[in-house]
């Protein structure tokens, strides 16, 4: 009895010391791609609730622009994708702690984010607009005069309100006021908490047309410059990069990259 009792602790022993060489391997590695290859699967990291990017249908099931954009990226190479639920505002630290392999959930090219996170080419242009109740005849920034203004926290639209003040962050009423979801910021705008949001222009009309009444709403474009959307991964990791680059260039020449646009954007 002992004897079994003896190996049975053995076999446990060498299951956890091949884990933690495992794990050690992983947040020691610079280059992913080898490890991506070996085990044929790559961790995204999302927000599951940005429509129409990569969001949690009514199913449960992730769907999205950028789900379907990765999955035949990765497709090319015999490698699935696993996407990863993350705090939006933690996304870099999920990335630095290898937690994640990339973010690629809508993730704009900024040059303080160029700082700490290595970008692919980038794959669509994004602006960010803002978004109100029709009934409240807001219809520039400038109408935001007093009112409050909410974003998400961590995003695009969050960091350009900061970076120029004079356009809403210095005419609002009090500060923006940060969410974690897109979603829990339109919760406060119906319920007038807030009377506007800044957001990427590709959730703002989504969202808006897949409302019961699209027309309680209206969206205006700024004057915040426009951005692109890239897949973020570590600096370290070129080869990875260099595969990303390779296979959205593939999908644009086979037409593959035009079939997922039009299904999520159509002709917009």
């Amino acid at each position: 009895m002992r004897r079994i009792t003896k190996i049975i602790v053995a076999l446990v022993l060498s299951v956890v010391a091949v884990s933690s060489l495992a794990a050690c391997a992983r947040t020691t590695t610079k280059n992913s791609w080898p490890r991506i290859k070996q085990e044929k699967k790559v961790v995204i990291g999302l927000d599951d609730s940005f429509v129409p990017m990569g969001f949690r249908a009514k199913s449960g099931k992730l769907e999205g622009y950028d789900i379907d954009l990765a999955k035949a990226v990765f497709k090319l190479y015999g490698v699935k994708c696993s996407f990863q639920t993350i705090d939006w505002s933690m996304k870099e630290t999920e990335l630095r702690n290898q937690t994640i392999d990339l973010i690629w959930n809508g993730y704009s090219v900024t040059p303080d984010r160029k700082k700490v996170v290595r970008f692919s080419d980038n794959y669509l242009e994004n602006h960010q607009v803002l978004v109100t109740k029709s009934k409240d005849n807001i219809k520039s920034f400038a109408d935001m005069k007093g009112k409050v203004v909410g974003a998400q926290s961590g995003s695009s639209g969050a960091a350009d309100i900061d970076a120029e003040p004079k356009k809403l962050k210095d005419i609002v009423k009090g500060k923006p006021v940060l969410y974690d979801t897109f979603n829990d910021a339109f919760i406060d705008l119906g319920a007038n908490r807030i009377q506007g949001i800044v957001i990427d222009e590709v959730y703002a009309r989504y969202y808006v047309a897949h409302q019961k009444n699209p027309s309680d709403y209206s969206i205006y474009d700024g004057t915040f410059p426009a951005e692109a959307f890239a897949v973020g991964m570590r600096k370290s990791d070129s080869e990875l990069d260099a595969k990303i680059n390779a296979g959205l260039k593939t999908l644009k020449a086979n037409g593959e990259l035009a079939k997922i646009q039009d299904k999520w954007f159509g002709n917009n």
